[in-house]
């Protein structure tokens, strides 16, 4: 966990920061903040890679990375930029709430890859995790997702305004990235405290019963 906290704030906050500063006079305002976010996306694909997330949070990430990029070289200038991160991170947070009112919860199917790569099967996890007692914690930690997004755009709009435009993108590395750890940190406590849910849900139902979750919710249909 530190190991991984070293990294993103290497290649989230120190070397956008370093590149920022130093390439502002030598390529101006917007390139200098194109290229700031060169290693943040080397290293996000290198995470995608190392941790193979594949599936439902594997294609969220390389959309969202795709999306981004693609805003980021249409911006025009660097301003532009800057805003359009801020509205892209709007329609995130849009996602994670439309995905609460659908009933299907981002978070649901994040678990569900998670364990996934520790072996589970896809489809008795996701019929576990949409279990009465399960269900309306993935909900809540959708929403979870949802209010980071809609604090951190608004926190990057608010720095935007107060430094008039792009003269505190400094700064707002350092903001973005202290507001990214803080809900990473409670995104990582919500995840663990699912977990134990989890485990006394499945030793209460499960435990004397050998029918697993899937089975049992084709016998309910």
């Amino acid at each position: 966990m530190k190991k991984l906290m070293v990294f993103d704030l290497v290649f989230y906050m120190i070397i956008p920061f370093l590149l920022w500063n130093y390439g502002r006079e030598l390529f101006g305002d917007y390139y200098a903040i194109l290229l700031s976010t060169v290693p943040g996306f080397i290293y996000t694909i290198y995470r995608f890679i190392q941790e193979r997330q594949f599936n439902v949070a594997g294609i969220f990430i390389i959309l969202s990375l795709f999306l981004s990029t693609t805003i980021n070289l249409l911006s025009g200038n660097a301003e532009n930029l800057l805003w359009n991160s801020v509205y892209l991170g709007y329609g995130y947070a849009a996602i994670y709430l439309l995905s609460m009112l659908l009933r299907k919860p981002l978070a649901l199917y994040f678990a569900v890859d998670f364990v996934y790569l520790q072996g589970h099967p896809r489809e008795e996890s996701k019929a576990l995790f949409s279990s009465k007692g399960i269900f309306k914690w993935y909900q809540m930690m959708t929403g979870l997702l949802f209010i980071r997004g809609l604090f951190q755009s608004s926190l990057k709009a608010w720095l935007i305004y107060s430094y008039g435009g792009v003269h505190g993108y400094g700064h707002m590395l350092i903001y973005m990235q202290i507001s990214g750890w803080f809900f990473a940190g409670l995104i990582a406590m919500g995840y663990f405290y699912i977990g134990s849910k989890v485990k006394h849900y499945v030793k209460e139902h499960y435990s004397e019963n050998p029918v697993s979750p899937a089975e049992q919710a084709d016998g309910a249909r």
